[in-house]
């Protein structure tokens, strides 16, 4: 592979017109792709569950119903000390809804006081409102005409919100803290390179590969049905990784020209060595993220594929823009002490200068000082994680809803407002499917039906059944007398299909029980269920790659405790901060609540990639030592002395990149935001830079001990580029006729 990429990065250098060319043309074809109008975006969905067959059902037996269709409900309060039956406030109810009929994509308005949607005090009614279309497909027009009935009502005297979907809008990426994440990350490029013009590089082409990402994802929205978050989450991992892998080979470029490396031999050492890590550390980040697939819920497959993609693109640009750009501008970015002399004066002169002083820099002295106490190290790092994972036991997994949405919105005030009247299971009715083919007296196993849910513990009200045209079917509306997050309702939910199996043995017919919060529960639980068998998946991948690459028992299985230590510690975190409000008012969190179901899981594939990332860029330059003859001692302090610095660089520019999406109001976008910022804090600086060099100093020779069986049966991946150090040749001419010929390196142990 180094050899490969040796040559890969000198044809890019050498061909850098090309190669820019190429890029600036995949660039504009994704932004043209991009400009096509958007299409109808999937809704969430559970395949297999119960409330997904009850959705599918719904959809074949009453289509005029639009299950998961676009909804919207006007909420109306009287003025206080009057009632809305008042014939004024009446009059201004109907005046409003009139407004609406025959409008365009409205299907129906329902009138509060024909079906008795009027709280006991009178003081609340609503309307519902059902579309033709689905929310994301609601014009303008449509959108524009119901925000104008709420305003008329409001004319009249009353206080008027409007809840359900038909208001429901993708939150859009960019904002005040994202550029903020963006400039943190620019001014840690160019502390860590010392270079603005290296910075600027490496800035340049993670922008690129995220336009492109994002262009791909956006344009593939209507033919795949993919929604706002997957094109977040492929624009907040193409950002973060992209600045990363620019940084790692643009940093071992420097490296080579400072040890008087030509610019193209330079060029293609970096990406031989650097590069190599960078497909390493691509292909886990890669692997994990598709491996989402296996949950089976649609979005998050989505999710992953989405990501996934960014994330090769990103490893694409690294190994081929990057060192073609060293041809454009490697002036600026080679450091002092290079031929280039007065390019180098871009350097702060401290950096200019501690490589001559030869003062050991922090990284180095932090390596020396975990060598001198390395249990004492390991034990408060670990005991610190353990505890900030502590309150990852109490984890709830929910969806959020308008509950979760700011105060200042409509959607909010409309939950509050029917809560207030109705009772809070109101805003999250169980819908209850009857299905009786070949049924005999289908009315009479309804109503059976009815009455049993009745009389279970936590049922507020249970609504008229509705019957099919072929009375093959009917549905009923049970409302909880507990919210939906709650985990009442969720137990309430199991006590209902519980009580009605004993109808099916009866009749033979077929109950089920769905709706929205049923929905969400179905999720969470799928999501539960599979935690821990793809922990265990990604757990025994990362055994296996860290094996082959770094040939040893040990590191791998270190490497992989320690990633379990900093998944729950940002555990701990997300239930710190939305479940239980710890510092919420800090990221803009008004509602506590379940955490996003959709996270733990997506978190782990996330930081499992991004862990695997620190682990082979701090420990390949270790190895790179062991090999060669340093003590394991010396191996450490080496590795710190070259990655220390630039690892810690790119962690802190990870972590203003995902702080940066916690401004957003997308309650998933918030806790992936802080989710993933936390994991890579404690990942990096706790894990990788603290415990892993405590348990290396602890076992020393032992570390890199493999056994003689694995030996022969391990390929050598040969991330170190041990083979560029023995057999590249010199010159340009002398490579291109030995390098078909290269054997293949063999690490010594």
């Amino acid at each position: 592979m180094a050899t490969f990429l040796y040559r890969v990065g000198r044809w890019a250098f050498r061909r850098r017109r090309l190669v820019g060319g190429l890029w600036l043309v995949a660039l504009v074809l994704a932004t043209a792709a991009a400009m096509a109008p958007a299409g109808e975006e999937e809704d969430l969905s559970m395949p297999g569950t119960e409330s997904q067959k009850a959705f599918d059902l719904l959809d074949e037996r009453f289509p005029q119903l639009n299950s998961q269709g676009a909804e919207a409900r006007l909420v109306f309060r009287a003025p206080d000390g009057q009632r809305v039956t008042a014939s004024e406030n009446k009059a201004a109810v109907e005046d409003t809804l009139g407004s609406l009929d025959g409008g365009g994509q409205v299907a129906s308005a329902t009138d509060p006081y024909e079906t008795g949607a009027v709280s006991e005090d009178g003081t609340i009614a609503y309307s519902t409102i059902t579309y033709t279309a689905d929310a994301v497909d609601l014009t303008e027009a449509t959108k524009n005409a119901l925000e104008a009935a709420a305003r008329q009502a409001r004319d009249a005297g009353l206080t008027v919100e409007i809840g359900g979907s038909a208001l429901d809008s993708d939150e859009e990426p960019g904002g005040t803290t994202e550029i903020i994440g963006v400039v943190v990350a620019a001014v840690v490029l160019v502390l860590a390179l010392g270079s603005p013009i290296a910075a600027g590089l490496s800035l340049l082409t993670a922008f690129l590969g995220v336009a492109i990402a994002f262009g791909l994802v956006t344009a593939l929205a209507v033919p795949l049905g993919l929604t706002s978050t997957v094109a977040i989450l492929a624009l907040m991992l193409g950002l973060a990784v992209g600045i990363d892998y620019a940084l790692f080979i643009t940093s071992r470029y420097r490296d080579e020209r400072a040890q008087g490396s030509e610019p193209e031999e330079a060029a293609g050492r970096a990406v031989g060595t650097a590069g190599s890590a960078v497909v390493f550390a691509g292909a886990t980040v890669f692997i994990a993220l598709v491996g989402l697939g296996v949950v089976g819920i649609p979005e998050l497959t989505k999710m992953g594929m989405g990501g996934a993609g960014a994330v090769a693109l990103a490893v694409l640009v690294a190994l081929t823009l990057v060192p073609a750009l060293f041809g454009f501008f490697g002036k600026g970015v080679s450091p002092a002490g290079t031929k280039r002399r007065a390019w180098g004066r871009l350097l702060p002169r401290a950096v200019r200068k501690a490589p001559a002083a030869g003062r050991p820099g922090p990284a180095t002295r932090w390596a020396r000082f975990v060598l001198r106490r390395p249990a004492a190290v390991l034990l408060i790092a670990g005991l610190g994680l353990g505890a900030v994972a502590v309150p990852a036991l109490s984890l709830e997994l929910g969806l959020p809803g308008d509950e979760s949405k700011p105060v200042e919105t409509t959607q909010r005030r409309a939950y509050d407002l029917l809560s207030e009247g109705f009772g809070p299971g109101f805003n999250g009715p169980l819908t209850v499917v009857v299905d009786m083919p070949g049924s005999e007296d289908s009315r009479a196993t309804t109503d059976l039906v009815v009455r049993t849910v009745r009389g279970v513990d936590g049922v507020a009200s249970v609504g008229d059944p509705v019957l099919s045209r072929t009375e093959d079917t009917a549905v009923l509306t049970a409302v909880p007398q507990t919210a939906p997050n709650s985990g009442e309702t969720k137990d309430l939910v199991h006590a209902i299909r519980g009580a009605v199996a004993g109808v099916e043995a009866d009749t033979g017919a077929d109950i089920l029980v769905t709706g929205t919060t049923a929905l969400n529960i179905d999720i969470s639980e799928a999501v539960s269920d599979a935690l821990i068998p793809y922990l265990t998946v990604v757990i025994g991948l990362a055994v296996l790659l860290l094996t082959v690459v770094f040939r040893s028992v040990l590191v791998p299985v270190k490497a992989a405790l320690g990633f379990l230590l900093s998944v729950g510690a940002a555990f701990g975190v997300l239930v710190a901060v939305f479940q239980w409000g710890w510092a919420a008012d800090l990221v803009g969190i008004e509602q506590t609540g379940p955490v996003m179901s959709l996270m733990p899981i997506l978190v782990i594939g996330i930081v499992f990639g991004l862990a695997m990332d620190y682990e082979v860029f701090l420990l390949s330059r270790m190895r790179e030592a062991y090999v060669h003859g340093a003590s394991p001692g010396e191996a450490i302090v080496g590795g710190f002395r070259h990655s220390g610095r630039v690892v810690a660089a790119a962690a802190i520019i990870m972590i203003s990149v995902f702080a940066g999406f916690i401004g957003m109001n997308t309650p998933t976008i918030q806790t992936m935001g802080v989710g993933l910022a936390s994991a890579v804090a404690f990942d990096a600086f706790v894990v990788r830079m603290a415990i892993a060099p405590a348990v290396l100093a602890l076992l020393g020779h032992r570390a890199w001990w493999l056994p003689r069986i694995l030996n022969r049966v391990l390929p050598h991946v040969d991330i170190e580029g041990e083979a560029l150090s023995r057999h590249v040749p010199a010159s340009a001419a002398e490579l291109d006729a030995a390098v078909p010929r290269l054997p293949a390196g063999r690490h010594r142990h």
